[in-house]
C-alpha cells in the first residue's frame, strides 16, 4: 500500500491503528510453536523405543522469554471503546481473548491437565463427525509404494528443492535448519523462515507436498499479510489455524501431491487428538496408532508426539476439518483469494469485507499457483473428499 494512502488511513482510523500496533508488539512475544516443540525429541524417542513403548517420554521445553502476568495485564488494558465501528471493536475483543488464551497455553506447557485444558480453549477438540471422517478415511486401502515415496533426500537436498520451487514466487525464501521441530519442515511466521529438520529424510512426493503446503500457502499468506495496513493480518485472526491448514492441504490436493497415505496421516492426527479427551497416555496413543492401526513405529511416534507435546495439544485435529471446509468452498467455486490475504479465518470473512470497505485491506500481491489448475488424478481422493461429513 502506498505510504501516502497508508498515512491518510492511519490518521482517519488513529484509534484502531494505535490498538492494532499495541497488540502487535505484545503478540510478537508469543509464537506458541516456538515453545511447545520439545528440545529433546530424538533422545526421548530412542528411550521410548528401548523401553518397548512402555515408558512415556519426559520432554523438555524452552524457557519463557516473557512475563505471562504482565502480558495479560497489557492485553486487557487496551481501550477498545475508542474503536468506533461496533463490528471491528468486537473483532478486536475476540482477538484479545484468543491471544490471552494462547499466553495461558504457553505458561502451562509441561503441566499435563492444565495445558490440555488451555489447548482446548484455543484449538477445540475433535467432534464426533471429525472422528467418523477419520475412521472413514482409514477404511481405504493405501496406494502401493512407488519410487516417489522412498525417503532418499537429506535436508540439504530438500533445501535445494525448496529454493528451486520458490523461484515461481516473488518473495525471498529464508531457510534455516533446526533439530527442535516436530514436523520435517514448517514455516516460522515470526521470522518469515522455512525451517527444515536437520536429520530428516524426504521422499520426492513429500518435497512436492511440503513445497505446496509451506511455500504455496503459509509463506504466501505471510508475505501478503506484511503488506496489509493492519498488523493483525500477520499475527493471525481468531480460529485462523483451521482455515490456514485447510488451505495448505488443499494446495497439496490441487498440485497433485496429495496421496491417500497423507490423508490417512491427517486422520491419525484426529484420532490421536481424540485420545487426549479419553485420558490416554503417550504410550496408549502410540499403541492405538501403531498396534491397532498398524502404522509404522516412526510415523506413529511422530503423530503421538504432535498430540502429546506440551501436555496435550489439539491443534492437529484442525487439518482434516479445515480441508473439508476449503474443499466444500472449492466445489461452490468461491474464490480463495480473501483467505490468502493473511493469517485469516473463514469466520472472519465478514470482518475482512467490512475492513475492505473502510480501505483497510490491500489487494494480494502473491497467490497460490497450485489453485490455478486441478492436477489431482486420484479418483479415490475425490470420492473421499466429496463424502466427508
Amino acid at each position: 500500500m502506498q505510504s501516502t494512502v497508508l498515512t491518510e488511513l492511519q490518521h482517519e482510523y488513529a484509534e484502531l491503528f494505535d490498538i492494532d500496533g499495541n497488540l502487535d508488539r505484545l503478540i510478537k512475544k508469543i509464537e506458541l510453536l516456538s515453545y511447545v516443540n520439545p528440545l529433546n525429541i530424538e533422545k526421548e524417542k530412542h528411550h521410548f523405543f528401548a523401553s518397548k513403548y512402555t515408558e512415556d517420554p519426559d520432554f523438555r521445553y524452552p524457557k519463557l522469554k516473557f512475563n505471562p502476568y504482565k502480558l495479560h495485564r497489557m492485553f486487557f488494558s487496551q481501550r477498545l471503546e475508542r474503536i468506533e465501528d461496533e463490528h471491528i471493536r468486537t473483532l478486536y475483543k475476540e482477538i484479545i481473548y484468543y491471544y490471552s488464551n494462547m499466553v495461558q497455553c504457553i505458561e502451562s506447557i509441561g503441566e499435563k491437565k492444565r495445558f490440555h485444558y488451555n489447548s482446548l480453549r484455543v484449538y477445540g477438540s475433535p467432534t464426533e463427525k471429525d472422528v467418523e471422517n477419520a475412521r472413514f478415511i482409514l477404511h481405504f486401502a493405501s496406494e502401493p509404494l512407488t519410487s516417489e515415496m522412498e525417503k532418499l533426500f537429506n535436508a540439504e537436498e530438500a533445501k535445494a528443492y525448496f529454493e528451486d520451487f520458490s523461484k515461481e514466487y516473488d518473495f525471498p525464501l529464508n531457510i534455516r535448519f533446526s533439530t527442535h521441530i516436530a514436523a520435517d519442515a514448517m514455516v516460522s511466521n515470526a521470522s518469515q523462515a522455512l525451517l527444515i529438520k536437520r536429520n530428516a529424510k524426504f521422499s520426492k512426493n513429500q518435497l512436492l507436498t511440503l513445497a505446496n503446503h509451506e511455500i504455496g500457502v503459509h509463506l504466501v499468506t505471510t508475505y501478503n499479510a506484511m503488506e496489509q495496513p493492519l498488523k493483525i493480518f500477520s499475527n493471525g485472526f481468531p480460529k485462523n489455524v483451521e482455515t490456514q491448514e485447510g488451505l495448505a492441504v488443499f494446495s497439496e490436493y490441487m498440485s497433485g501431491a496429495l496421496t491417500l497415505k497423507r490423508l490417512k496421516e491427517l486422520a491419525y492426527r484426529v484420532l490421536a487428538s481424540d485420545s487426549l479427551i479419553k485420558g490416554y497416555t503417550f504410550s496408549d496413543t502410540f499403541d492405538l496408532i501403531h498396534n491397532q492401526y498398524k502404522l509404522n513405529r516412526d510415523d506413529a511416534f511422530g503423530i503421538t508426539l504432535r498430540a502429546h507435546r506440551g501436555g496435550g495439544f489439539t491443534k492437529d485435529r484442525l487439518y482434516l476439518s479445515g480441508l473439508r471446509k476449503i474443499y466444500k468452498r472449492y466445489r461452490k467455486e468461491e474464490s480463495m483469494e480473501p483467505l490468502l490475504s493473511g493469517k485469516v479465518s473463514l469466520d472472519s470473512e465478514m470482518a475482512i469485507k467490512r475492513l475492505s470497505k473502510m480501505g483497510l485491506v490491500s489487494k494480494n500481491t502473491h497467490t497460490n499457483l497450485a489453485y490455478r489448475q486441478n492436477r489431482n488424478t486420484n479418483k479415490t481422493l475425490d470420492f473421499i473428499l466429496n463424502n466427508l461429513k
